[in-house]
């Protein structure tokens, strides 16, 4: 066995191609949106679905209407409502997105159309408030399960510790649950810092994006361990200093449609290489 096996297992090798690829895509975009440059092989081939028109004016986040009144639990028995949707129809190619209210406002027309979606986000959800409703999804059928928590613990001062011992049971749950799915654990996104606008604003300013940056890099090793792929979004929502990048939030938390369609960009690589088999 040569040396390079040894230092290069399959899950970083896999690691580095899903991330150099999802930048090669991203970079693209941003060129051609910004710069009116050429079409990119690279983006004409894992974007079909998306027109330089729809770059060049992204698609508003829609509204929630009477949802954002919901309470918790009525969250949660909207969502077990819609899984049971899923249960009974079977779709086919169906990918779940997991997280808090940064999945939940994801446009559903700005997700990769290759794929049903179930969306089962919740504002302002926590890695325990996640676990404790996996169950729902005990019936459905996912080919790809995509999952991003964990701000709103470091905003509530829950420990790393504790943080990371939820994601890891998390994505335990999942492989033994869903062992036909390929589960995708994604960063945790910076925040915009003295920029941001959120309401909460003087609690980001106590969170240091130093420390997200080391709970991602932590995440990642535990993504390793579990033999799940990490998909690294911080470099494409960082600034120089490290923060979110305005022009990308609403708020200095939130995504804004340009957000979105940089994540669209990230899971249409991603979910690509799924396809074609090279995940």
């Amino acid at each position: 066995m040569s040396t390079t096996s040894k230092s290069f297992p399959i899950w970083a090798v896999l690691s580095l191609a899903v991330n150099g690829l999802l930048v090669l895509a991203i970079a693209s975009v941003l060129l051609r949106q910004y710069q009116g440059a050429i079409p990119s092989a690279v983006s004409q081939s894992l974007a079909t679905d998306a027109t330089p028109e729809a770059e060049a004016t992204p698609t508003p986040v829609p509204e929630l209407g009477p949802r954002h009144q919901f309470n918790y639990q009525q969250w949660v028995a909207l969502l077990e409502q819609e899984a049971e949707v899923m249960v009974d129809q079977k779709p086919e190619d169906l990918a779940i997105l997991l997280g808090d209210s940064i999945s939940l406002w994801f446009p559903n027309q700005m997700l990769p159309s290759q794929r049903t979606w179930l969306n089962q986000g919740i504002s302002g959800e926590t890695t325990a408030g996640l676990l404790n409703r996996l169950d729902l999804l005990d019936q459905t059928q996912p080919d790809i399960i995509f999952l991003m928590i964990g701000i709103n613990d470091i905003i509530r001062g829950i420990k790393d510790e504790t943080i990371l011992a939820n994601q890891r049971l998390i994505i335990r749950y999942l492989r033994r649950t869903h062992p036909q799915a390929k589960i995708i654990v994604q960063s945790i996104l910076p925040h915009s810092g003295e920029k941001a606008t959120w309401e909460g604003r003087d609690r980001l300013l106590e969170i240091p994006n130093s420390r997200i940056l080391e709970i991602n890099q932590r995440l990642q090793a535990i993504a390793e361990s579990e033999d799940v792929i990490y998909l690294n979004l911080y470099p494409l929502f960082a600034d120089t200093e490290g923060n979110l990048k305005m022009e990308l939030s609403t708020d200095g938390l939130h995504l804004n449609p340009q957000g979105y369609l940089i994540w669209h960009y990230a899971l249409q690589v991603t979910d690509q290489l799924v396809l074609d088999g090279s995940l």
